[in-house]
């Protein structure tokens, strides 16, 4: 029996086209053909679906009727310039799609996509074409050959979610939001927004600052509810305090979808795998979850470009937005019900200048509930010129390194690390005679790598440098730590060290600082946020006696003799002018604004002035409020 989207199709689409099968998967509409050839033959078909049934439309050879695999990957070499370097080639079978990783997509992709209009059309396989990383990346290379090994199992997955999707929409006579992480506080984001026919989940991380265990983690014990009747989370970005906690729902019984963009997915997967070996390395601790329920996680991973609509449940379209924090951080746009309200979460976001993204999208259809970051919202919290920024940081670093001591500058793996990566280069290409070897160790170089193979999410100039083989991310003057002593490192010449965690909870770092704490011609420089609750923190704020954790979690004692500075305007969140101005310029003006993610006091306090300053009803929730938006 036809179901009512299968009943449309065949009436949009003309007789000269013999349909095989429809699937619907995921947010997705497949249509399979016989021949693809009769497709092109009529024009703007495939457009005047897509906008009928207001979903995306993949058109699909069925699998009777395409090329064998040797001939396919003898014709798509045949077809594509060999100038585009292409490193591999996957066919996914149960989608009828082949995957062409190249280091130069757009000469695979041809003007105006006309390769892969050839390539379906001689072939039958619908090409999807990636970017080979510049970089070595086992992290990347193996979740994309997983992706296409469990191919079987993706493609009953996306069915069952599609069926969801695609049901009845039950009446949207209510809209509330749940606060379960990073209200008052940062750390562990975490909320939910909720219809009669609806529960979605908008990131779930840790905080891995916390001291206390029942602080470490979001209050989903609160949700009122089993977690199996979520019916989709949705991650703005990778790192921890928004992801870190998401394998455990699978531990719990949650088997929907988890929507975000491509690069999250990859650095998701880098960073969570890297908590659960610190967990054990450095915290002596087992983590709230194992590998196999990040490879579930991953399996029920759907990746959505920027700007891209799609439906994730019967009354609510997801797109995302530019976030300009880290690599394909997203702003989350709700649209609930037919028109009845539309909610903007903003994750972590920068609306200011950075080397590696463009600042926050402010343009949407409609806006009238907003959750915004409020990490630097306070009074104080300005940050200073950029190009002021950047001239101190190196000034400290030179003088650092005209004492023949060595700088340690705490990253996070994803995010500051690639940011101060780019400064520095930037400082080595205008003063060639600056030879300082800058070693990179942790997760740097895989997340270094990633970024490379997501060029398109980069500012313009910088993807313009990667694409022309001229990344900044493999200057000469970058050295890997990896299989080196650390000590002959640390005993070495002069250098700068680049080591996650950000705020020192674990990581390399650790055991960098361990070497180099008691030496006075060393530098500590903190170039990111330091949460109240973090090792860090309390090294910035001036304790010189730290007992911090080392093998298996036995705790180290030092004594902090070192220099120790902080060089702000690096962040890759806003500061207050910023936070103020991304309110001000969104269009069209929000209703209300509730303010999260920032320290007690903040958030409130920045509620406060948004109130007072934009006119913009505006509130500081407490984690386990619940609220009715409409």
């Amino acid at each position: 029996m036809q179901t009512k989207i299968e009943k449309l199709i065949h009436e949009l689409v003309p007789p000269s086209i013999e349909i095989v099968k429809t699937e619907l998967l995921g947010p997705y509409i497949a249509i399979y053909v016989k021949d693809i050839k009769q497709v092109y033959m009529v024009k703007d078909v495939i457009k005047g679906l897509a906008s009928s049934l207001k979903k995306k439309v993949l058109l699909r050879t069925d699998q009777r009727y395409i090329m064998d695999l040797e001939s396919a990957t003898k014709r798509i070499n045949e077809l594509i310039d060999p100038e585009a370097k292409i490193t591999n080639i996957w066919f996914d079978s149960p989608f009828s799609e082949v995957v062409i990783e190249a280091l130069k997509p757009g000469l695979v992709i041809g003007k105006q996509g006309m390769n892969l209009k050839s390539i379906i059309m001689e072939t039958g396989w619908a090409p999807k074409v990636v970017r080979t990383p510049t970089m070595p990346s086992s992290m990347l290379d193996g979740l994309r050959k997983s992706e296409i090994a469990k191919g079987d199992e993706r493609k009953k997955f996306l069915q069952r979610i599609g069926k969801h999707i695609s049901s009845e929409p039950r009446e949207v006579s209510w809209i509330r939001v749940g606060m379960f992480g990073a209200f008052r506080e940062v750390g562990r984001s975490c909320f939910l927004v909720q219809t009669k026919g609806s529960r979605i989940m908008l990131d779930c991380g840790l905080n891995t600052a916390a001291t206390n265990p029942e602080d470490a983690f979001p209050v989903i014990n609160f949700l009122g509810f089993p977690i199996n009747e979520l019916d989709a989370v949705i991650l703005s970005h990778s790192h921890m305090d928004h992801c870190g906690f998401l394998p455990f729902l699978f531990e719990a019984g949650y088997d929907g979808p988890v929507y975000m963009t491509p690069p999250s997915k990859d650095l998701m997967a880098l960073l969570q795998n890297d908590y659960i070996q610190l967990s054990k390395k450095h915290l002596g601790t087992e983590p709230p979850y194992t590998k196999k329920e990040i490879q579930t996680e991953l399996n029920n991973t759907i990746t959505v470009d920027y700007n891209e609509v799609i439906d994730i449940t019967p009354d609510i379209k997801l797109t995302f937005y530019n976030a300009g924090h880290i690599l394909g951080s997203a702003v989350s746009h709700l649209h609930i019900g037919e028109g009845k309200h539309n909610i903007i979460y903003s994750g972590d976001m920068k609306f200011g200048f950075t080397q590696l993204f463009d600042p926050a999208h402010i343009n949407f259809p409609r806006a009238e509930t907003i959750f915004v970051e409020s990490t630097y919202g306070g009074r104080g919290d300005m940050m200073p010129n950029r190009n002021e920024s950047e001239e101190r940081l190196m000034a400290v670093i030179n003088r650092t390194i005209q004492r023949r001591g060595k700088a340690l500058i705490p990253v996070f793996s994803v995010g500051r690390s690639q940011e101060i990566l780019l400064v520095l280069e930037d400082y080595n290409r205008r003063h060639p005679d600056w030879n300082v070897p800058v070693y990179i160790d942790g997760m740097v170089l895989e997340a270094s790598a990633i970024h490379t193979a997501y060029p398109n999410y980069l500012r313009a100039s910088l993807e313009k440098r990667i694409l022309s083989n001229d990344s900044p991310f493999e200057s000469p003057m970058l050295k890997l730590a990896y299989g080196k002593n650390k000590k002959e490192i640390v005993d070495g010449e002069p250098c700068v060290i680049l080591a996650p965690s950000g705020m020192m909870t674990g990581g390399p770092v650790l055991e960098y600082l361990y070497m180099m704490a008691e030496d006075e011609l060393n530098t500590l420089i903190f170039v990111g946020y330091q949460s109240a609750l973090s090792m860090g923190s309390r090294i910035q704020q001036g304790v010189k006696d730290i007992s911090a954790p080392g093998e298996a979690g036995k705790p180290k004692t030092m004594n902090i003799k070192m220099e120790v500075t902080t060089v702000e305007g690096f962040s890759g969140h806003s500061d207050r002018k910023q936070l103020m101005a991304w309110l001000g310029n969104i269009s069209p003006k929000p209703k209300r604004v509730f303010t999260m993610h920032g320290d007690y006091g903040k958030t409130e306090e920045f509620a406060h002035d948004v109130g007072r300053t934009l006119g913009i009803h505006s509130e500081a929730p407490f984690n386990m409020e619940i609220r009715r938006v409409r």
